[in-house]
């Protein structure tokens, strides 16, 4: 039991990313019961962040699978390589009839053949097609795959923490989620808000924080915003604020340098007409 305790206890945080208790327990459960870490939440809420504090909480390297709409879970794996051994066999170089040299490990093949255990992010899960996180079970959960030109079997030699992210797209698989260990980041409340600032900006001024929060949180409780502003845009505006040196009272009369809070027509328009001009 000792054992199990103290993998548990494996991740604490680190100083670059605030997290909160439940978000810690998650982060441990899951990497004490091998299992894959599927985060959910908005664009903006430090989901991709996780995975890199992890890996520099306790010191592993970052593997990272961006997803994309064409993504295979076939190129997780790997990618037998026909071009370049066409090309070998016409132009007579290279030995064609060594297939191994022409198979490539994918990400997911790159994080099971690493000597040491390694932090792999599948980022963006949602933005596969449906059949993309079924295609992945057998992997996950035995952690190897087949690779039938060579007929060889590769299995992890250390199991990677897998951190799965999802922005909440689309439904995925329910046998895929049984699998998986699940947290929900929310939108940072204020406070915590307030917390993740001073981690990037500890010598920012507490006046122009608490003015351009306020404005930042009231647009975000509009409902006619289609794409909220996230933390990101957040530290992006509080930079531009801080280095063009406007005063705080043109600050609290109009909401300077708009578009790098909002990224849309429609919600620039929408800010223009609540304010009646003032913005």
């Amino acid at each position: 039991m000792k054992e199990n305790k103290d993998k548990l206890n494996r991740f604490s945080g680190t100083e670059s990313y605030v997290i909160t208790d439940e978000l810690r327990s998650s982060v441990n459960a899951a990497i004490a019961l091998e299992k894959p870490l599927l985060i959910k939440g908005e664009p903006g809420t430090g989901k991709t962040l996780l995975a890199e504090a992890i890996a520099e909480g306790l010191g592993l390297d970052l593997i990272t699978w961006n997803i994309k709409s064409t993504t295979k879970a076939q190129d997780g794996l790997y990618v037998y390589d026909t071009v370049q051994r066409l090309y070998d066999s016409q132009f007579g170089e290279g030995d064609v009839a060594n297939i191994e040299k022409y198979i490539k490990p994918g990400k997911l093949g790159e994080a099971f053949t690493k000597g040491n255990q390694a932090v792999l992010l599948i980022d963006e899960i949602d933005k596969a097609d449906l059949e993309f996180p079924n295609d992945l079970l057998w992997e996950l959960d035995r952690m190897e795959f087949y690779i039938p030109e060579t007929k060889e079997t590769v299995r992890a030699k250390s199991r990677p923490i897998v951190v799965i992210t999802s922005n909440a797209e689309k439904e995925l698989p329910d046998a895929f989620l049984r699998r998986c260990i699940f947290h929900y980041i929310a939108f940072p409340e204020y406070e915590q808000m307030e917390e993740i600032v001073r981690v990037h900006y500890p010598d920012i001024d507490g006046k122009l924080l608490a003015l351009a929060m306020k404005k930042f949180y009231e647009i975000r409780e509009m409902d006619s915003i289609r794409k909220k502003p996230s933390t990101s845009e957040l530290l992006d505006w509080l930079m531009a604020l801080s280095l063009s040196g406007i005063s705080l009272q043109k600050i609290g009369e109009k909401i300077p340098y708009l578009g790098v809070l909002l990224k849309k027509d429609q919600d620039l328009d929408a800010i223009t007409k609540k304010g009646r001009g003032r913005y």
